[in-house]
């Protein structure tokens, strides 16, 4: 009985992963993508604000997903309240991951920032219209 439980958390926990790195994948490549068309559109450095403005939003997903699976593998389950705290985590370092940005790069191009962060942001639409 417990190692038809153990292999049913495995499975769900393996079919749990695919997505979260998907979807992580996904937004490191429009990110990229964004970046490099704001290059061609405006220089190096449009580049770089929409390089750093998709990174704000793909490192804290990141590090949620990365919390969330391994918080699943160890104990099996997700409690509510890992859920939670990592959304709030996530919330609190994208805040000071832009903060971060805004202060510290002087040559900000904010329409390529706040573009390649929203792209980002949503990019989990182009995963929707992929099945």
């Amino acid at each position: 009985m417990q190692a038809r439980l153990a292999g049913a958390v495995n499975s769900s926990l393996a079919r749990l992963k695919r997505p979260m790195l998907r979807l992580v994948l996904t937004q490191l490549a429009v990110t990229l993508v964004a970046a490099a068309v704001a290059g061609l559109l405006a220089g190096w450095h449009a580049f770089l604000s929409a390089l750093l403005g998709g990174l704000c939003c793909v490192v804290p997903n990141s590090l949620f997903a990365l919390r969330l699976f391994f918080g699943a593998q160890r104990s099996g389950t997700l409690s509510p309240l890992t859920f939670f705290f990592g959304e709030f985590t996530k919330i609190l370092l994208t805040v000071g991951l832009l903060a971060a940005v805004v202060w510290w790069y002087r040559d900000l191009n904010w329409l390529a920032l706040l573009a390649a962060f929203i792209i980002a942001l949503k990019s989990y639409i182009i995963l929707l219209f992929r099945h």
